[in-house]
């Protein structure tokens, strides 16, 4: 693949890269093209490699013409890498105007996962992670976060070529609707990257609203950070959950695995050392799941500078899942990846600077979700 234009390239110019198909297709209708021009485009951006608009052979002169004066295609750089000793790679990606976030790849026998990011930084304040206690300062466009995706398939070539996509870097994706769909609908559109489905996974800590309405216009994977049995404990983990509790959560994830490529939701539950982590707290959990399809994602928590959390030892850990086990849900032990470079779950942390502002923009972000 061909070297993409760098960030400074003036931002004037409409980014191909923050369209769908359907979105090139209205583009093109707009300036008095055919919509088929959206799928020849989308061919040579994402299959092709190729950003010069005049090596583009199959679109008429007057309208590479008109795509090099009024277009670009401008995707983020990565401009520094860490490798940790079992492979995993974190890169810090360069978003234009002092903005970075992280993303991370993730390599295995059969598959390679990259973990994208859709915020600089996180507005949802979770006590555990430590990206949130970064403050928030910007969603992330299509093109940023299509881009992640883009860099990562330059960097390791062919061989090391993503085949699964997991949104569980910085920010709260449904928080990004608007970019961050059209971001998965081209991870899964077959003349892009062509992605299965089942292989693009969305997390959220659970904004209803947005959870209803992503039913209805894409119908990838779900992950729930979920990490609390009851509303009390989940208020303190999980602020959002003072919003948006479990109950209204529960009836959310089972109307999305009703549309779902996979029939079920996968939940995400952070193991901290005294804290939710009893045989107990299980039982409550088993009670709370007892009619979701569901799979449970044991996380062992990963400290960060300044916590006050702990991870649960791997006896408590072991004791908790055969609760699970035992009635029925399928669990896991999610197998810590790069901790040696601060790439596990809940330590991407983005250079963000914004924390006054985080619960105003947060407000403002989930009024426009609810209208």
């Amino acid at each position: 693949m061909k070297s993409f234009v760098n960030v400074s390239v003036k931002q004037e110019k409409i980014n191909l890269l923050n369209f769908d198909r359907k979105g090139m297709q209205a583009f093109f209708v707009e300036i008095g093209e055919k919509p088929f021009r959206a799928t020849q485009l989308i061919k040579w951006i994402y299959q092709e490699g190729e950003y010069d608009f005049d090596l583009m052979t199959n679109l008429s002169k007057s309208l590479r013409a008109y795509l090099k004066e009024h277009c670009c295609i401008v995707a983020p750089d990565i401009i520094f890498e860490q490798v940790a000793s079992d492979g995993t790679r974190k890169w810090v990606v360069e978003m234009g105007g002092g903005n970075k976030v992280e993303a991370v790849y993730i390599p295995e026998a059969k598959r390679a996962t990259l973990c994208v990011s859709s915020q600089v930084g996180c507005a949802l304040a979770c006590t555990f992670c430590s990206t949130a206690q970064q403050g928030f300062n910007r969603n992330l466009s299509t093109a940023e976060i299509i881009g992640q995706l883009i860099a990562a398939n330059e960097r390791v070539g062919e061989q090391g070529r993503v085949t699964n996509v997991v949104m569980m870097g910085m920010g709260e994706p449904l928080l990004n609707f608007d970019n961050v769909v059209p971001a998965m609908n081209l991870m899964t559109e077959d003349f892009a990257f062509g992605l299965s489905k089942r292989r693009v996974t969305i997390s959220t800590s659970g904004v209803v609203p947005a959870m209803h309405r992503l039913t209805e216009v894409c119908d990838v994977s779900m992950a729930v950070s979920l990490h609390a049995p009851t509303d009390a404990l989940r208020d303190i983990l999980v602020p959002i959950n003072q919003k948006y509790p479990l109950k209204e959560l529960m009836v959310a994830c089972k109307k999305y695995i009703a549309t779902s490529p996979r029939g079920f939701i996968t939940f995400e539950y952070v193991m901290l050392d005294g804290v939710n982590d009893s045989q107990a707290d299980a039982r409550v959990l088993v009670k709370l799941l007892k009619n979701v399809p569901s799979k449970m994602n044991l996380i062992p928590f990963n400290p960060f500078p300044d916590t006050k959390y702990e991870c649960s030892s791997p006896e408590v850990i072991e004791r908790f899942r055969d609760v699970l086990y035992k009635a029925g849900i399928v669990t896991t032990v999610r197998k810590t990846r790069g901790e040696d470079i601060d790439a596990a779950c809940g330590q991407l942390v983005g250079k963000v600077k914004d924390k006054s502002r985080r619960a105003e923009k947060l407000k403002r972000m989930e009024a426009m979700h609810e209208n």
